[in-house]
């Protein structure tokens, strides 16, 4: 594990080389975070921005008992939250009944590349791509996820049955059922 005290204090200290290789160091794998709770790429690389200047102003505070990428990872979801809060995006989805239980072969995940999963969890309604994102990719308990987004722990597990529906619906919509020999049909 790489020791980041001396960037760390350079970057405190004002340091623009620093602040630089910490950006570099870190950015590539913090944009795919804000990737995944963007609803297109302009608005990650905003966020990526306006959480490294929160990175930046608030770095006196980290306190090197956990790993930097995980607080500056938290730094990320708190930003893409909140500008989603902000947007009054986070509405409640009651009617799903259109949203069928979709069966189809698990074989189906494994040929879809990440680019394409990641389209397909942005088009989710904006409270279940939290919920998704937050319990699946982040590892929070629904307990987190119900404290962070002012929900239940109910309303966080329905969600994320609701999200998990309509992920099975559109992967079968854009890619198909895998017959006996592992082809896509339509």
């Amino acid at each position: 594990m790489e020791d980041f005290r001396p960037i760390i204090s350079d970057c405190i200290a004002g340091n623009p080389k620093a602040q630089a290789k910490l950006y570099q160091q870190f950015a590539p794998k913090m944009f795919g975070v804000c990737l995944r709770y963007a609803k297109d790429r302009t608005e990650a690389e905003d966020n990526l921005q306006e959480g490294f200047i929160k990175v930046f102003t608030n770095l006196k505070t980290f306190r090197n008992d956990g790993s930097l990428e995980g607080w500056i990872r938290r730094i990320m979801i708190n930003v893409s939250l909140e500008k989603i809060r902000k947007q009054h995006l986070l509405y409640p989805v009651e009617d799903v009944t259109i949203y069928d239980t979709v069966n189809f072969s698990d074989d189906v995940i494994s040929k879809i590349s990440a680019d394409d999963l990641i389209k397909l969890i942005q088009e989710l309604p904006p409270r279940y791509q939290m919920v998704f994102n937050l319990y699946v990719i982040e590892g929070f308990s629904h307990q987190e996820i119900a404290s962070e987004m002012s929900i239940t722990q109910g309303t966080s597990k329905s969600n994320l049955s609701r999200a998990r529906e309509i992920l099975k619906k559109k992967v079968q919509e854009n890619f198909g059922e895998l017959d006996a020999k592992n082809n896509y049909t339509a």
